[in-house]
C-alpha cells in the first residue's frame, strides 16, 4: 500500500527555520519535584555541553543514557541547579531530530534561569507545538496523530484518553490510508478504461462491478465511521446535563448530590439561583458537565429574566435536560412554562420530593405532558435514589458510547467535516459510475474524495491548517 508523506521542506514556520535548534520548558511552571526542559535540533548536545558538567566526566555524551551532573552559567561558572540529563541521537527521538532533555528541579527561578542559559547557548524559543509539528513534518507521525497528541494532553476523563490513544497509535490513519489507497486503485482503473478503451476492448471495465467495489470498500466503512461521530464526541468532549424547573424544586440539591460536594447554595426561598452554575464529575470514565440552571417562573423580576435567558440557552445546548418537579406540590402554569421550553429536546422528569407527601402521581404527569416521557420518582436527599439514578443514566444514556469507546476509532471534527465532503464527492461518483457515460466527471469526484483523505493525513501540508492545528498546542510541545 502506498503511503502518502508530507514534504519538509514545503513547510516552514513563519520566518523560523526547521534547522534551528529549539528549546521549550516542557512542564508546568511552580513548585514541584522536577521540572523538564526540552531541546531538540541538530546543535541540541552542542548546546547542552556548553552548560552541563556530569559528575563522571564522559565525551561525548551517549545516545539513550541518563546522567548526572550541574547546569553551570557558563560566565560565571556558578551552579545553577542539580539535573538529570538524557541525550537521544536521532532519528529515535520524538522529532527525529537530536533532543536533549533536562531534569531540574521545579520552581519558577530555576527553570526560567536554565531556559535563559539555553538560549544564551544558541537555541532558540520553540513556538506552541513546534516539537510535535517536527515530528509530523519529519514523518514520524501524520497529521491525524499529531492531532491526538493535543486531545491526550486535554483529556478529562478516562474513555476520553483512550478515545484519543487509539488515534494517535495509527487506528484512524490506516483505515483513512486504506480508503485512500482504494479510491486511488479505482481511479486509476477508470482513468485507464477512458485512455486506453481501445485497447481493453477485450476486458471492458465492468461499472457495475466499480461501483460495488467502490460501496464495500470505501462507501459503506465510511458511513459507518461517521455515524458514530455523536456518541464519539461524548467520549470526548463529555455529556452536558442541564437541570430546569421552576423554583425551589430542588436544581441545586440534586447538582450537589451528584457533584457530592456542596456546590449550589441551597436555601428554602426560591430563586436562589440567578445564574447558570456548571461544573462536573466523572460517571463511568465520561466527563459529564453539569449546569444547574435559573428557576423558570411566569413573572420574573429583571435580574431573574436573565438567568432565565440563559437558562434557555443552556437547554439548547445540551445533551439531556433533567426536568424537576416538586411531587409535594400540584402542577401550575410554572410547570407547564417549563415543559414549553424543553418539549423539543432530549429529557427526562425527575419527580422529587418522594420523602414528603405526594401530591403527584406519575399517571398526572403522563397524563399532562404525554405518556411517552420518561420518569424517575427520587428524593435528592436520599443518597442511595441519587446512586439509583447514576445507573439510570449509565444505562439509558452513556451505554452506547461506552461500548463504542471499547474498540472503535473516533474522528475529531475537522476529521467528521473531511469524511462528509469525501463521502459526497464518494456519492456523485457513485451515480456517476453508474449511468456508464460520465466517466471523467466520476473520476474526478473520486480525485476529490481522495484530496479529502489526505487532508485527514496531511499528505500535502497546507501552512494555514498547519498553523491553525499547532495553534491550540502549549509551548513545549
Amino acid at each position: 500500500m502506498t503511503s502518502c508523506h508530507p514534504v519538509v521542506a514545503a513547510c516552514t514556520m513563519g520566518s523560523n527555520s526547521q534547522e534551528d535548534t529549539i528549546c521549550a520548558i516542557a512542564t508546568p511552571i511552580g513548585e514541584g519535584g522536577i521540572g523538564i526542559l526540552k531541546i531538540s535540533g541538530p546543535e541540541a548536545s552542542a548546546v547542552a555541553q556548553k552548560l552541563f558538567h556530569p559528575t563522571s566526566a564522559t565525551c561525548p555524551l551517549e545516545s539513550h543514557r541518563l546522567y548526572h551532573g550541574w547546569i553551570r552559567d557558563p560566565a560565571s561558572a556558578h551552579p545553577v541547579d542539580e539535573v538529570l540529563l538524557s541525550y537521544m541521537a536521532a532519528p529515535h527521538t520524538y522529532t527525529r531530530e537530536p533532543v536533549v532533555e533536562i531534569n531540574c528541579h521545579s520552581g519558577y527561578a530555576v527553570l526560567s534561569r536554565v531556559l535563559e542559559l539555553v538560549l544564551e547557548a544558541g537555541a532558540r524559543l520553540a513556538e506552541p507545538g513546534e516539537f510535535t509539528r517536527r515530528a509530523f513534518l519529519h514523518g514520524r507521525i501524520d497529521l491525524s496523530q499529531a492531532e491526538a497528541v493535543i486531545e491526550i494532553v486535554r483529556s478529562r476523563s478516562e474513555q476520553g484518553l483512550r478515545a484519543a490513544n487509539r488515534i494517535l497509535r495509527g487506528d484512524l490513519s490506516r483505515k483513512v490510508e486504506s480508503w485512500r489507497h482504494n479510491i486511488l486503485g479505482l481511479q486509476a482503473e477508470l482513468e485507464a478504461s477512458i485512455d486506453f478503451c481501445e485497447d481493453l476492448e477485450d476486458e471492458p471495465v465492468n461499472p457495475h462491478l466499480m461501483t460495488q467495489d467502490l460501496q464495500e470498500s470505501v462507501l459503506r466503512p465510511l458511513e459507518a465511521i461517521l455515524h458514530q461521530y455523536e456518541e464519539g464526541r461524548i467520549l470526548r468532549e463529555g455529556f452536558t446535563m442541564v437541570l430546569v424547573g421552576k423554583p425551589n424544586v430542588g436544581k441545586s440539591s440534586l447538582m450537589n448530590a451528584l457533584l457530592r460536594r456542596d456546590r449550589a447554595i441551597v436555601t428554602p426561598l426560591p430563586g436562589t439561583t440567578r445564574d447558570v452554575i456548571e461544573d462536573s464529575f466523572i460517571l463511568s470514565g465520561i466527563l459529564v458537565r453539569l449546569l444547574d440552571t435559573a428557576g423558570i417562573r411566569q413573572r420574573p423580576d429583571e435580574i431573574e429574566s436573565l438567568g432565565i435567558e440563559r437558562t434557555l440557552k443552556s437547554v439548547a445546548e445540551a445533551d439531556l435536560v433533567l426536568w424537576l418537579i416538586d411531587g409535594s406540590r400540584p402542577l401550575t402554569g410554572e410547570d407547564d412554562a417549563v415543559y414549553d421550553q424543553i418539549v423539543s429536546r432530549r429529557y427526562v422528569v425527575l419527580l422529587n420530593k418522594a420523602d414528603l407527601p405526594a401530591r403527584i402521581s406519575v399517571q398526572d404527569v403522563q397524563e399532562r405532558y404525554g405518556s411517552s416521557v420518561a420518569i424517575v420518582v427520587l428524593s435528592v436527599l436520599n443518597p442511595d435514589d441519587i446512586e439509583s439514578f447514576r445507573d439510570f443514566l449509565i444505562g439509558a444514556f452513556l451505554q452506547d458510547p461506552l461500548a463504542m469507546g471499547q474498540s472503535m476509532i473516533i474522528p475529531n471534527l475537522r476529521h467528521k467535516e473531511c469524511l462528509e465532503q469525501a463521502l459526497a464527492a464518494l456519492r456523485r461518483a457513485h451515480n456517476l459510475l453508474q449511468s456508464s457515460t460520465y466517466g471523467e466527471l466520476a473520476s474526478l469526484e473520486l480525485g476529490a474524495a481522495r484530496r479529502q483523505l489526505e487532508s485527514i493525513l496531511g499528505c500535502v501540508p497546507d501552512e494555514d491548517l498547519l498553523d491553525r492545528i499547532f495553534a491550540q498546542f502549549c509551548v513545549g510541545k
